[in-house]
């Protein structure tokens, strides 16, 4: 009866030798073709002789370990492992006395189950579920971390065996692993809530109701990379349920899963934005994700892969399918009650995602554009830039900006004589002195043409019955070009002579000129003489000019600001903005347009 020295030593020192070696996988299929399986699942199987000691303990264990590692992402020794037989001695193993035993047939059964059918399904078919979800609820971290991950590697893409896997009652002891100490436990629990709510399952409310939703935010701050993964890939699934959207709102899910959006890994991100993208289908959680600055970190989020970059796409446009109804009054609410730093996002995120006929009603009516003006005369970078990005926003929404077309319809009937009467003496009542040339004219057409010239030649000015008429303040060239415009109602504006021209135009009151001129000028705007073009339409009164330059000043405001005359141009727009937004939003809500606000046409 007294134990024989150095019993099972040699297999259990073979058993974890080759364990050893086959943890490189170029050695793996050396291992198998030596004949060694057979063996091991022999091993495997050595307490059925009734014999019970902890040598044999430690050398099923190091059989158990070795299977393991030869299986490791290798498909073909998988599939061996199984028609060998070692899939049923191991699901036996599960019930074993030595917990260390459970623990390495439980690690087997995790590898062999991993992206291979047939071994998912014997391993079902040897009745080992009811096992795996009592080892769920084990004491020992390392027991309930192995049942854990054996169950995951059965559901995945494998929708019956994840109905069998919840018959068998696992979904609590799954949820309570959520807040278990270990962290390997609580990632692969929460990856196991994702697949159990995938799709095709309908379990999703049940999930919720279960109490897995405060573990899943508390993971979404863990310092752990892969933890806060599995639980935004978790909350994900589960938002695309209706019922548990808001439960995750209340809960508080939103704050943490806008700010993983600025992390720096792909799938992180991407499981972020698809959680919020399921919430913000819900009408009563629209207001919580603009509120709490949703919306912009939607816009100014820098996305890694384009699928994020599509979902966060998605997200925006479904929020603004909601603002309307219930939650555009809750947002005018809060815009005029709130905190101010609610108010200004509110703003932010309505000039971005209001529709076009509700901009009155928000930005007039409701004090909005007073809250973006605001955040551009703020001191601080970041307000500004948003306020000058909201503000661009509105004035563009629907379309993009156009070119101008030529010259409005004139109140009066207009006379063009045609490009052949220009500067030629034929008929000629009329001539121009400029820079020492003579100008051919005639007063009909030119009295046809704007007020000013009318004036001139039918009024009691002195030009009225002379012969030669000086022109002390226009260069020949550019007097040239105005009187092709006058002549045949179209003139080609380089850039030039544009300025001149455009004073010109203005003297002699050529409105279609004046603002062929404009576009001319616009299409030249830069950020160093932006300020400078401003101060030339205010002193023409060039409207399209004027507002041309205001859309360029909040477009290019990033660029802008890093000059020293900003601060200046800014205090000296902000009447000219709040001019201008308000009487073309009333204008567009009169008329029912829903239209941009800036077309230059």
């Amino acid at each position: 009866s007294d134990p024989i020295p150095f019993e099972y030593e040699v297999e259990k020192a073979c058993a974890f030798a080759l364990g050893l070696i086959a943890v490189k996988a170029e050695h793996q299929q050396l291992v198998v073709d030596a004949g060694a399986l057979p063996c091991l699942v022999n091993l495997l199987k050595m307490h059925k002789d009734g014999c019970n000691s902890r040598e044999m303990n430690g050398v099923i264990r190091k059989a158990a370990d070795a299977i393991t590692n030869l299986a490791h992402e290798n498909a073909r020794i998988k599939t061996r492992i199984r028609t060998e037989g070692g899939i049923p001695p191991l699901v036996q193993l599960l019930e074993y006395h030595d917990i260390k035993v459970q623990r390495s047939a439980a690690g087997a059964l995790r590898t062999l189950a991993f992206k291979n059918d047939e071994n998912k399904n014997q391993i079902v078919e040897c009745n080992a579920l009811p096992t795996l979800v009592l080892m769920l609820s084990s004491e020992d971290v390392t027991v309930h971390y192995e049942a854990v991950g054996v169950i995951g590697n059965l559901v995945h893409s494998s929708p019956n065996i994840k109905k069998d896997v919840l018959l068998a009652g696992a979904l609590q002891p799954v949820i309570r692993l959520l807040s278990s100490s270990c962290l390997e436990s609580q990632r692969e629990a929460a990856l196991l809530i994702g697949q159990f709510a995938a799709a095709d399952s309908d379990c999703k409310v049940h999930i919720v109701q279960r109490g897995a939703v405060p573990p899943l935010i508390e993971m979404l701050t863990s310092s752990d990379v892969q933890l806060k993964e599995m639980s935004a890939f978790a909350l994900g699934r589960l938002a695309q349920d209706t019922h548990n959207q808001v439960g995750i709102v209340q809960s508080g899910g939103i704050v943490p899963l806008l700010s993983l959006l600025d992390s720096k890994g792909g799938p992180l991100q991407h499981n972020s934005a698809f959680a919020l993208y399921g919430l913000a289908e819900n009408e009563d959680n629209v207001v919580d994700l603009i509120k709490t600055g949703g919306v912009q970190k939607l816009l100014e989020g820098e996305f890694i892969a384009q699928p994020t970059k599509d979902c966060v796409a998605k997200t925006l446009k479904r929020l603004e399918e909601k603002i309307h109804g219930r939650a555009l009054s809750h947002l005018l609410y809060l815009m005029r009650t709130a905190a101010k730093a609610v108010q200004k996002r509110v703003a932010l995120a309505l000039a971005h995602l209001c529709a076009p006929n509700d901009r009155k009603t928000i930005f007039v009516d409701n004090n909005g554009l007073e809250l973006l003006l605001g955040l551009l005369e703020s001191k601080s970078f970041k307000q500004q830039k948003d306020g000058s990005e909201a503000l661009y926003k509105l004035a563009t929404k629907g379309t993009s900006l156009s070119s101008v077309d030529a010259a409005p319809v004139s109140p009066t009937p207009q006379v063009y004589l045609g490009e052949q009467y220009v500067n030629n003496p034929t008929l000629s009542d009329v001539t121009f002195l400029v820079e020492g040339k003579r100008f051919y004219a005639h007063r009909i057409c030119l009295l046809a043409s704007s007020d000013a010239f009318r004036a001139m030649f039918d009024g009691g000015y002195r030009e009225r019955d002379a012969k030669d008429v000086e022109i002390p303040n226009i260069r020949w060239d550019v007097f040239v070009l105005m009187m092709r415009y006058i002549y045949t109602g179209s003139v080609t504006v380089e850039i030039d002579h544009a300025q001149e021209l455009l004073r010109a135009a203005d003297q002699y009151l050529l409105e279609g000129l004046k603002r062929l001129c404009e576009y001319a000028i616009a299409q030249d705007i830069s950020v160093e003489d932006v300020m400078l073009m401003y101060e030339l339409a205010e002193a023409f009164n060039a409207t399209t000019l004027r507002e041309t330059c205001l859309l360029f000043i909040l477009e290019q405001f990033e660029r802008i600001s890093t000059k020293p005359w900003c601060g200046r141009l800014i205090q000296r727009v902000i009447p000219d903005l709040r001019n201008f937004f308000v009487s073309a939003l009333v204008k567009c809500y009169d008329s029912n347009v829903s239209s941009p606000l800036w077309p230059l046409d």
